[in-house]
C-alpha cells in the first residue's frame, strides 16, 4: 500500500491540462478561463453621474445658493454642453458629466422653480461623480486560470469580451460493475441492490466541470467488462467502480489490462478506500474505485476532484484542510489514514458513531470529512483536528 499523498501525486502525473477552446460569453459560466483576457476598453469610458440630480461647477455649493438649469444629460444622451459658475445641467444616473462640472447635487437636496434650483441641504464629501476608469482601465486583465462565476461573466461583458478562451471540458466515462446491481427505477431481485455511487460521482464531477457518461452496468465477467472498456474509448478519464479488489469476482484489473492498462499503483493506506487502482489506458487516465458507496464518494473527493482540476488547468494538489476543535472525543486511530464522516456545527466537529463504508445515509448527513493520521492518539473535546469540507 502507498500513502494518500503518494497516490495523489501519481494520479496527477497521469493527466495534463486540456487544450483551450473558444466559447460564447453566454456559455462561459462554470468553465475555467484558459488564457488571460485583456480589455481595450475603459469602464466607465467617461466621467459619469452616480445619482440623479444637477451637475454644477464649483466644489461646495452653499445653502440657499441658486443655479440656472441650462440643459439635460441622460444616460446615452450627452448634452454636449458645459457648465460654469451659476449654471447647472439636469443629470441622471449613468449620464456623461458635462464639461466644467465638479459635483452632482442630488435632486433631494434642491428645490426647483422653473429653470432655477435652490440648494436646501449642506454638501457632503461625496461629489457623486464616477471618474472615467473607476472600474477598470484599458489594458486591465482577468488572469487565468480562473473558474468563471456569474460575477466574472458580468465583468467580461463590461470588458467587451464576447468570446472567452476556456479549458476544454474533460470527458469522463464511469463504468459501474457488479452482478448485484440494477439501475434506479428497476425492480431488483431479492439478492440485488440499486446502483448509487455512479450517480453520486457523476453529480460531483459535473458540478466541478466535467462531461460525464454513465455506461451500462458491467457484469462480473471478463467479456462484459471488456465491452464496457470498449464503450469508454474516447474519454479523457475512465472511472470504474467496484471489482477492484482481489476476490474471484473482482475482474476489473485483468479486464483493464486486456484493454491496455499500464498500472501506476494499487491499494492506498486509507479508510475508507483501500482498494484503489490507477494507471494509463491508452490516451486516457483510469481510476478504479472501490465498490462500497461511501468509499467511492470519499475517493471522489480526495483523488478524483484534484485530477479533474488539473485537467481543467486549475491549481493542483491536495485539497486544503481546515482545523476546528472537537465537540466530542475521538478514540485512537488505526494504521490507515481515516476520513471520518462528521458534522461541523457551531464551530465544533462531531464524528458520526457509524463509519461503515456502505452507509450513504450517514454520508448524506455529513458536511465534513474529519482527517485522522495513521496511529493518531485519542483526541479530547476541544482539541483541534483537521477536516475537509464536503463539496
Amino acid at each position: 500500500m502507498i500513502s494518500v499523498s503518494d497516490a495523489l501525486n501519481l494520479l496527477l502525473d497521469l493527466v495534463e491540462p486540456k487544450a483551450a477552446e473558444l466559447v460564447p460569453l453566454t456559455q462561459a459560466v462554470g468553465r475555467t478561463l484558459a488564457e488571460n483576457v485583456t480589455t481595450s476598453r475603459t469602464q466607465p469610458p467617461f466621467a459619469a453621474s452616480a445619482m440623479d440630480g444637477y451637475a454644477i461647477a464649483g466644489d461646495e455649493p452653499q445653502l440657499g445658493q441658486q443655479f440656472e438649469v441650462i440643459g439635460t444629460s441622460a444616460a446615452g444622451h450627452d448634452s454636449g454642453m458645459e457648465v460654469s459658475s451659476g449654471t447647472a445641467i439636469r443629470i441622471f444616473t449613468g449620464a456623461v458629466v458635462p464639461a466644467g462640472a465638479e459635483r452632482v447635487i442630488i435632486q433631494e437636496d434642491v428645490t426647483r422653480d422653473g429653470d432655477t434650483i435652490t440648494v436646501t441641504a449642506a454638501a457632503g464629501a461625496n461629489t457623486h461623480i464616477r471618474p472615467a476608469g473607476a472600474d477598470f482601465k484599458s489594458g486591465a486583465t482577468l488572469n487565468a486560470p480562473r473558474l468563471l462565476t456569474p460575477n466574472d461573466v458580468a465583468l467580461l461583458a463590461a470588458m467587451n469580451v464576447a468570446v472567452v478562451p476556456v479549458t476544454r471540458t474533460p470527458s469522463v466515462a464511469i463504468i459501474t460493475t457488479g452482478d448485484e446491481l440494477v439501475m434506479p427505477g428497476e425492480s431488483p431481485k431479492p439478492d440485488q441492490i440499486i446502483a448509487s455511487n455512479c450517480f453520486g460521482l457523476k453529480a460531483l464531477l459535473e458540478t466541478h466541470g466535467a462531461d460525464v457518461r454513465l455506461l451500462p452496468i458491467a457484469r462480473d465477467t471478463l467479456s462484459s467488462l471488456e465491452t464496457a472498456f470498449s464503450l469508454a474509448k474516447g474519454a479523457d478519464l475512465v472511472i470504474s467502480i467496484g471489482g477492484a479488489s482481489v476476490g474471484d469476482h473482482d475482474l476489473v484489473a485483468p479486464a483493464a489490462e486486456r484493454a491496455g492498462l499500464k498500472q501506476s499503483f494499487y491499494k492506498v493506506a486509507m479508510r475508507p478506500g483501500k482498494p484503489l487502482m490507477a494507471g494509463r489506458l491508452g490516451e486516457a487516465a483510469m481510476i478504479g474505485l472501490p465498490g462500497n458507496p461511501v468509499s467511492a464518494m470519499v475517493c471522489g473527493q480526495i483523488f478524483v476532484l484534484p485530477v479533474l482540476q488539473k485537467m481543467l488547468g486549475q491549481p493542483t494538489g491536495p485539497r486544503t484542510r481546515q482545523t476546528a476543535p472537537l465537540a466530542a472525543p475521538l478514540g485512537q486511530n488505526g494504521p490507515r489514514e481515516h476520513y471520518m464522516r462528521g458534522r461541523l456545527e457551531d464551530g465544533g466537529l462531531n464524528a458520526f458513531d457509524r463509519q461503515d463504508s456502505s452507509l450513504l445515509s450517514v454520508l448524506a448527513e455529513a458536511n465534513v470529512l474529519i482527517v485522522r493520521p495513521p496511529h493518531e492518539s485519542e483526541k479530547a473535546v476541544g482539541e483541534p483536528v483537521e477536516y475537509l469540507p464536503l463539496i
